[in-house]
């Protein structure tokens, strides 16, 4: 398992490791899981109270389903710790920070100086999305 190198939350980091979403099903104490890019986020929507630490592996960088994913489970409600895994590179940062994710842990670690750069690229944005920013539109219209 990746060591977690981006952290954005203030409760205390899960370290629970996470089960693969078949596992979840069958363990009634589980409250971590990971899911991977065959798998449907929508299956954990009914648990989401129960689950303190959802882990979405990107295998190659290219694999765009754990955007969805992270977006899926902030609209329903997922209140708990969302952390990106696997091939997670600077440039995709700002993006997965928009869709929800909250704790980061690549298996390459990344620049802290570039991370930085990365997360405060803009200041402002376009889509409203499940990070709370207001769109720039709506600022200029109400």
């Amino acid at each position: 398992m990746a060591e977690v190198q981006f952290r954005f939350r203030d409760d205390e980091p899960v370290a629970d490791p996470g089960v693969t979403v078949d596992a979840f099903g069958e363990q009634t104490n589980a409250a971590a899981v990971r899911l991977e890019p065959g798998d449907d986020a929508r299956d954990l929507i009914p648990h989401l109270d129960r689950l303190q630490l959802i882990e979405v592996n990107f295998p190659v960088f290219g694999d765009g389903r754990g955007y969805s994913a992270a977006r899926i489970l902030r609209e329903a409600g997922y209140q708990g710790e969302l952390r990106a895994v696997g091939d997670v590179l600077v440039d995709q940062l700002t993006f997965l920070r928009r869709c929800g994710f909250d704790v980061f842990a690549p298996e390459v670690p990344l620049d802290p100086v570039d991370a930085e750069n990365a997360f405060s690229r803009y200041a402002e944005v376009y889509q409203p999305t499940t990070d709370g920013r207001a769109a720039i539109w709506s600022k200029r219209h109400g």
